[in-house]
């Protein structure tokens, strides 16, 4: 995740973090009391966010875990990774693809402390401390340049990253620097908070933006203006528990349709290719 909170590499347990909000509505234990607290609000006034979470992170999962077996592509780089949870970027791709590599890419302390201990003996993996607004940064970082090789095709994630960029922060100029700087070939996994033009999208964003100063909800259409440049590949732009699931993992009407709580549309998921 994106930590817009934090100024220099300390940790300071009074300011709250989107990473251990996230990592609390997961379930995680890397949280501290203003983190949880923020997490309340979530779950007392909007208590579909913890379905949104999960359902984010699945289909994180099945995305890694499709580029790996279908597309041969075995390097990753993941935009605001935040805090190590579950089935992790290296960890689904590597089950596939032993030899799989990943740059993980935050600046929130606590992420940067966690991921280094975790990965600390993984030479295929690396935590890179530069914002995700610092496209350059990132890029020409000397442990991206070790891991990924820019002239083979990549992939790139933005797991609930882009709609902790503002607009006025020009997220469609961060994706289409990575499009310009990745091969033909490479893939991009995207979610984002999908705007329902109903009260609990109102509500939420509003609560974001009350405590982060940041969070924007997209319509479908701003999504897809994202991704300009991309082929964006089938189902398309669609609510992340959607997104190539199948029925053994959550419920499907009579009809054969999935059925979604309201809070479940307010996350979407894609994946595009760079022709």
């Amino acid at each position: 995740m994106i930590a817009m909170t934090y100024e220099g590499s300390s940790i300071d347990p009074s300011k709250p973090s989107i990473a251990r909000v996230y990592d609390y509505l997961l379930g995680g234990k890397d949280n501290y009391a203003v983190d949880r607290e923020i997490g309340d609000v979530f779950k007392r006034d909007l208590p579909g966010s913890v379905a949104i979470a999960f359902a984010n992170r699945a289909a994180l999962t099945r995305a890694v875990g499709e580029i790996v077996r279908t597309t041969g592509i075995q390097q990753f780089i993941d935009l605001g990774s935040g805090l190590p949870t579950a089935d992790n970027v290296h960890q689904v791709a590597q089950r596939h693809a032993p030899e799989a590599r990943v740059v993980y890419v935050d600046i929130d302390p606590q992420v940067l402390v966690h991921g280094r201990a975790l990965l600390e003996k993984d030479d295929h993996t690396r935590v890179v401390a530069v914002d995700v607004r610092d496209p350059e940064g990132i890029r020409t970082h000397p442990d991206t340049m070790r891991l990924i090789d820019f002239t083979r095709p990549v992939a790139v994630i933005f797991s609930a990253i882009l709609h902790h960029v503002n607009d006025d922060e020009d997220p469609a100029g961060i994706v289409r620097y990575w499009r310009e700087n990745v091969p033909s070939g490479s893939y991009f996994f995207v979610s984002h908070f999908r705007s329902g033009d109903n009260p609990e999208t109102q509500e939420a964003e509003r609560v974001l933006q009350q405590t982060f100063g940041r969070g924007r909800w997209r319509t479908d259409a701003e999504i897809a203006s994202l991704l300009d440049g991309l082929e964006i590949l089938d189902p398309g732009i669609v609510p992340a528990p959607l997104w190539r699931s199948d029925q053994t993992e959550t419920p499907w009407n009579n009809s054969g349709e999935r059925q979604l709580t309201v809070w479940e549309h307010l996350i979407a998921a894609a994946l595009a290719r760079k022709p």
